[in-house]
């Protein structure tokens, strides 16, 4: 195969009609400003026709979806291996898909609680053991020579009247003794004595002293006892010289408790499956949690807020059953709920006997190396038991690029969507080693990126541009990171030479003197924090992943705000005390959650531009000669949509095999609406025409309607002017989600006091998309509002007011404060990570 791929002639989207050569078996960071064509190029081109080819590779059956799918708007493309991308978008997960189920590591961990686990009795806890015969017959010739053996079977009675019927029947049989609590009598005795009829009663099989050559009969005894014990053995064993009383012995060759009969089911690794009967839980089916609403029955529906722990597994999802097992005093549930840095420290530690050793090493190897692979990529604060719903979109970008390297292959294209997102400095040098290493497996790695710091590691840097939207689509320049530095067209370039750079302020702000301040902040792992946050300033909340940043912010600060001033329903966080929350009036938190989850759903929805544009079409001549309303220009409403979509545009098809894909409605041809409503036209325009212009084009062609143009404004302030203002809102990465949460905020009137949260608002962001951001960051803050926000971008940090660094590390060893003060301050502190990557960058 060719050294390079090849693209001739690539016009997706915005590109220009391109031309590109990429190296083969090489890590390639595709740049440049947001919304200059980086994803067309890597996913709706690259990915897109490697998918397609794969589908055209596939039995004749199954490529019956191919007619529906696009084929990318290019000429050629040489060179392309097999591509699997890796986006950092949320995905719609189940509730019921956990951090081990993505990476796999449950399923390995199913079965190895199944081959190696120790069984324990539900009702009192007492260890159990399934023996083979051979295990009874080794276990017995193991003690000393000449013990007197004496081999049972317990045998059940029900009544006095059922005692009689089995005494008779043993005998039938050719047995000749039965024991009767401690006393031994011959079976015509029992039949005519009822002395001891409530007392348990044991079958004698065989006597047998323990001496070489009696295997063969011992193990036929055995046999013999197990199928009338109900697999149940008993051995009375005397000491040669009877000095001593004789002791009894039990075994069972089921996994049954031998001190109150309790048995466990068979032990198969689907035992440990919270999505299959024969584990679930059956209070809440294996969700973990019960509805609030009587009644309900569907668990994606239970997996909600409006949800609480089950109470019969208490949140674990399994059986009684399943939890009994146990791997070094540990439940299923007990292994999945530790952080992956815990959970390989455990699995390191297992002590194993042979047996153990030869059935699960192969399983340990395994999980232990997709547990690495976990901490490699920057997750180990992760716990396998962790819901996919609650994952950032970098957090399940990282899990299943994991999974991908613990599926070694060799040969492919991966793709992948800014994987340093949500990640320390110190995070990203591990993770770009594992990129490496993927890509000396024999893979070509291609990343959509801004990162310096995986700039510098790659091979190969291909820079798009210059601008975005309509103004972009064009490679700018392309070489190895040193060749980029020396492109006088590449902005890129001269950011990574320094020719180009985001500076500090010349002077801080100091704030109003007065603090927003949290006292014994103890949610997740935070360690009785006393924290301040200066009013007026703009904070950022530093730290390695899993210190405890979004536990601090997110879950103490935003929800208790939110329930002081917005009486909002989400519970906060454990802490003592909050006290200076009366210097403000509203709080604005802004994540990077999906706006919708739907292909109704677009920034122009979001934002409430549409309202103002179907008002806006509704009054126009034409509309109301016809006696068009509003509710004609809804795409969420009969009437004036395209009934064959519904109003989305496309149509979902179901690929059985693959994820789901959607295409282009054949009948609207993705304009949403009817022919009658199209008629309709504002300057020669359509409500989907005016939908498909880019938020800068609609500027200006709204630019005499306020309503509107405020709106878009604020958009294009927040660098997503290349947007168009009916893109599905399931295209949006979760940095272009943040931004448009963001300037549905800023369009709103500010009062002075408000208190801004945002949650890595330079996620997706170029070296130009930032200053642009910080200006409207910093008018904000400037107008006497208050900004914390969780950041680990270098740029951002070295511009903050105030620095909350959080550490040292992540999970059980972070949860502390390392180091507060002005950026000058935190980089002279030795031990915050932070302020040592941040030193360079202040200090001359």
């Amino acid at each position: 195969m060719s050294s390079k791929i090849v693209i001739r002639g690539a016009r997706v989207h915005n590109l220009k009609n391109i031309d590109l050569e990429i190296p083969r078996d090489q890590l390639v960071v595709i740049t440049g400003v947001s919304g200059s064509g980086k994803s067309s190029l890597a996913f709706d081109t690259l990915y897109a026709e490697g998918q397609r080819r794969y589908l055209e590779a596939l039995a004749v059956d199954a490529r019956q979806f191919i007619h529906q799918i696009e084929r990318p708007d290019v000429d050629t493309i040489d060179g392309l291996s097999p591509a699997i991308a890796i986006e950092q978008k949320a995905g719609r997960y189940s509730p019921r898909s956990t951090v081990g189920t993505m990476s796999e590591i449950y399923d390995y961990l199913r079965l190895l609680f199944a081959r190696v686990g120790q069984p324990n009795c539900v009702q009192c806890g007492c260890a159990i053991k399934a023996y083979t015969t051979q295990q009874i017959v080794d276990e017995l010739m193991s003690l000393p020579a000449q013990t007197r053996l004496q081999l049972m079977a317990p045998i059940a009675i029900a009544s006095a009247g059922a005692r009689q019927k089995i005494l008779r029947e043993l005998a039938r049989n050719g047995f000749a003794r039965v024991r009767i609590g401690a006393h031994v009598h011959e079976l015509s005795d029992a039949m005519e004595d009822d002395a001891g009829a409530d007392a348990p009663m044991d079958l004698i099989v065989d006597r047998i002293v323990v001496r070489e050559g009696v295997e063969k009969r011992l193990a036929d005894s055995i046999e013999v006892a197990a199928r009338a014990g109900a697999q149940i053995v008993k051995v009375s064993a005397q000491s040669a010289s009877g000095a001593e009383p004789a002791s009894d012995l039990v075994f069972s060759q089921k996994f049954a408790c031998v001190e109150c009969g309790s048995a466990l089911p068979e032990i198969t690794p689907t035992l440990f499956s919270f999505n299959s009967p024969s584990g679930a839980c059956s209070g809440c089916s294996g969700s973990g949690v019960k509805s609030k609403a009587a009644g309900r029955k569907n668990p994606e529906a239970e997996a909600t807020s409006n949800s609480q722990p089950c109470t019969e597994c208490e949140g674990r999802r399994l059986r009684k059953e399943s939890l009994a097992i146990k791997m070094s005093g540990r439940n299923i549930a007990e292994v999945s709920a530790l952080p992956v840095v815990e959970a390989l420290e455990f699995f390191r530690n297992l002590q194993w006997d042979e047996r153990e050793r030869a059935v699960g090493k192969k399983i340990l190897d395994e999980i232990t190396s997709r547990l690495r692979y976990l901490m490699q990529v920057g997750v180990d604060y992760l716990s396998l038991d962790r819901a996919a719903t609650t994952l950032s979109g970098g957090e399940a970008q990282r899990v299943r690029l994991a999974t991908q390297i613990g599926a070694a292959l060799a040969g492919v294209l991966y793709i992948l969507d800014e994987p340093s997102i949500g990640l320390h400095q110190k995070d990203n040098a591990r993770l770009l080693a594992l990129l490496q290493r993927l890509r000396e497996s024999g893979n070509s790695v291609i990343l959509v990126e801004h990162d310096p710091d995986a700039m510098r590691a790659a091979d190969y840097l291909i820079d798009m541009g210059p601008g975005a939207g309509e103004q972009g689509g064009s490679v700018v320049a392309c070489g190895t990171p040193k060749e980029l530095m020396r492109a006088a067209a590449s902005r890129t370039g001269q950011y990574l030479s320094g020719q180009l750079q985001i500076s500090p302020p010349a002077q801080r702000r100091k704030g109003s003197g007065v603090f927003l301040t949290i006292k014994g902040a103890r949610e997740h792992n935070l360690k009785n924090l006393t924290v301040q946050f200066p009013i007026g300033a703009l904070t950022c909340v530093t730290g390695v992943s899993g210190s405890g940043k979004s536990s601090l912010v997110m879950d103490i600060l935003y929800n208790e705000m939110a329930r002081r001033l917005h009486k909002a329903q989400a519970p906060a966080g454990s802490f003592d005390e909050i006290s200076g929350a009366e210097n403000f009036d509203r709080v604005i938190g802004v994540d990077q959650s999906p706006i919708g989850r739907t292909p109704r759903s677009n920034p122009a929805t979001y934002t409430g531009i549409h309202d103002h544009l179907r008002e806006l079409f509704a009054q126009l001549p034409e509309a109301r000669l016809r006696g068009y309303k509003a509710e004609r220009f809804s795409f969420n409403a009969k009437g004036g949509r395209c009934e064959a979509c519904g109003g989305d545009g496309v149509t979902q098809v179901d690929m059985y095999f693959l994820a789901d894909v959607f295409v282009t409605c054949e009948v609207c041809k993705g304009r949403r609406y009817n022919r009658e409503t199209l008629d309709i036209k504002y300057k020669g325009l359509s409500i989907a025409d005016v939908l498909d212009l880019t938020v800068a084009q609609a500027a200006e062609l709204l630019a005499s309607i306020p309503a509107i143009f405020e709106r878009l404004r604020t958009l294009r302030d927040v660098g997503l002017g290349y947007l168009r203002l009916g893109q599905s809102a399931a295209t949006l990465s979760g940095g272009e989600a943040q931004r448009v949460k963001l300037a549905r905020e800023l369009a709103r009137r500010s009062t002075g006091n408000s208190l801004y949260i945002l949650d890595e608002p330079t996620s997706g962001l170029h070296f130009d998309d930032i200053r642009q951001l910080l200006d409207v960051l910093n008018r904000l803050i400037d107008a006497g509002n208050t900004m914390v926000i969780i950041e680990h971008n270098l740029d951002v940090i070295k511009c903050a007011d105030y620095v909350i660094d959080l550490g040292p590390q992540g999970g059980r060893h972070g949860g502390e404060v390392v180091a507060a003060g002005a950026p000058e301050e935190v980089c002279q502190k030795p031990v915050s990570l932070t302020g040592q990557y941040l030193r360079p960058l202040l200090v001359a």
